[in-house]
């Protein structure tokens, strides 16, 4: 393993997109076209499986060192009334898109820390959020959660609202590293509120955590994970820490890079997380998820409902999904779109009466193609193709590329079909990279994205 970790190790995409945001063509982008393909996406699929909301909320009190999310860092929460009214103001702007009600199938809460929002403005804002739309039967609601300030009004606010699922970042219990990435969290705030989301009727609670973290050692992660199976949270993302201090005010400076795990050191750490978790139960999902047989993610793989987008994986699929709020990215499924970046200027924008869409990607016919191939890959770990259907002209060229990770055991490609091996798992973002053609095309001429293993 070691020596496959050391030959596939490259700056790679994490692919909750294709085209990835580098490759997006902002200079054939407009709004127009995006608003075009948003009414076509809603009036398609609306009626049938509704739509996801995904909603930014940036704001956090202190700065964690391990995280490249756009966040503002404040203790003054006088910023929430007039955040929360600007993204009633970019919903109703939405919504006047539309002929009908949207149907939410799917709402998250994102940021920063949506718990930095006290339960009286997340009830307005949630209360403006479904005045206006049909609350799916069976939709899916989550958060994601601090557990040093989600407090028990938070969870039953949120679970009387129909939030059935919250995440909660743990990332490693060492204090050495928490230290190091200034995310000081006993695990005795994880236990209260992991508890508490139970009793106020939670049926799936995750847990986030990270490895490959600096000062962080294969001690460290068998700690974490003996704690963590005290709990048995429903679901637990297992990430890699993406190391990307080059992208502006993300925060990752406060340790050097010598200070982290090798790549052979983070699949270590990887693997003993991994083979801990099966023997706990959990059942892998498609990269770096895990989950029990109870939880809704586990019964998506089993209904091939299982999809993945700027959310990660969700245990359904909706082909239109609107992001609210400072930096979010919205997805019709023929387009992207970005909103922009400073909470100063989405305010302003969305004040003005304008939908705040700074960027954004058409995708073309052959971006749809490689669009499905490479969420077959991340979902299902497998993808098929005929004449008729997944068929594109650099298929060849593709496979001709994968031989070599063939022969080294990590996928099995057959006349018409490629599956991603047991062995192959820690590489599927590569298998994706080699049919990602526009990176194929154009390799960056810098650093981008984080590394695969």
């Amino acid at each position: 393993m070691s020596f496959l970790v050391s030959k596939y190790n490259v700056a790679g995409p994490r692919y909750t997109s294709y085209p990835t945001v580098p490759y997006w063509k902002n200079e054939s982008f407009s709004f127009k076209g995006w608003r075009k393909t948003l009414q076509k996406s809603f009036k398609e699929s609306n009626g049938t499986e509704g739509i996801s909301l995904y909603i930014h909320l940036p704001f956090c009190e202190s700065l964690c060192t391990f995280c490249g999310c756009n966040k503002r860092i404040t203790k003054n929460h006088g910023v929430e009334t007039p955040y929360l009214q600007s993204v009633l103001k970019e919903w109703k702007l939405y919504r006047q898109l539309f002929d009908e009600k949207p149907i939410i199938k799917e709402l998250h809460l994102g940021g920063g820390t949506p718990t930095f929002f006290n339960t009286e403005n997340l009830k307005t804002l949630l209360d403006g959020i479904f005045e206006h739309s049909v609350k799916a039967e069976k939709a899916e609601l989550s958060f994601e959660g601090h557990p040093n300030n989600t407090t028990e009004a938070h969870l039953h606010m949120l679970a009387s609202l129909g939030f059935n699922r919250v995440s909660f970042g743990v990332q490693d219990y060492n204090e050495t590293v928490q230290k190091a990435i200034h995310r000081i969290q006993p695990f005795e705030n994880v236990k209260k509120a992991t508890e508490n989301s139970r009793k106020a009727g939670y049926t799936s609670v995750g847990h986030d955590i990270i490895f490959g973290l600096p000062f962080q050692k294969k001690e460290h992660i068998i700690y974490t994970i003996e704690r963590t199976k005290e709990l048995m949270p429903d679901r637990i993302a297992f990430y890699s820490y993406a190391h990307v201090p080059w992208i502006k005010g993300n925060g990752q400076r406060g340790f050097k890079d010598q200070d982290l795990p090798s790549a052979s050191e983070k699949r270590e750490q990887y693997e003993i997380g991994k083979k801990m978790l099966l023997e706990a139960g959990y059942v892998e999902i498609g990269m770096d998820h895990f989950a029990l047989k109870s939880d809704s993610l586990y019964k998506a793989i089993k209904t091939k409902t299982i999809h993945r987008n700027f959310m990660g994986y969700t245990s359904s699929k909706t082909q239109a999904m609107i992001g609210l709020g400072v930096s979010a990215i919205s997805d019709s499924w023929y387009s992207f779109a970005q909103n922009v970046k400073t909470v100063e200027e989405y305010q302003k924008i969305v004040d003005d009466g304008k939908i705040p869409v700074y960027r954004g990607h058409l995708l073309t016919e052959e971006d749809l193609t490689i669009r499905k191939h490479i969420l077959n890959l991340m979902c299902k770990l497998k993808t098929s193709w005929n004449k008729e259907k997944g068929w594109f002209p650099e298929l060849t060229d593709v496979l001709i590329n994968l031989k070599e990770m063939e022969m080294d055991g990590l996928v099995k490609i057959e006349s018409n079909s490629l599956h991603i091996t047991e062995e192959g798992r820690p590489f599927v973002r590569n298998v994706c990279m080699a049919f990602d053609l526009l990176l194929q095309r154009k390799q960056p001429e810098t650093q981008l994205f984080s590394m695969t293993v």
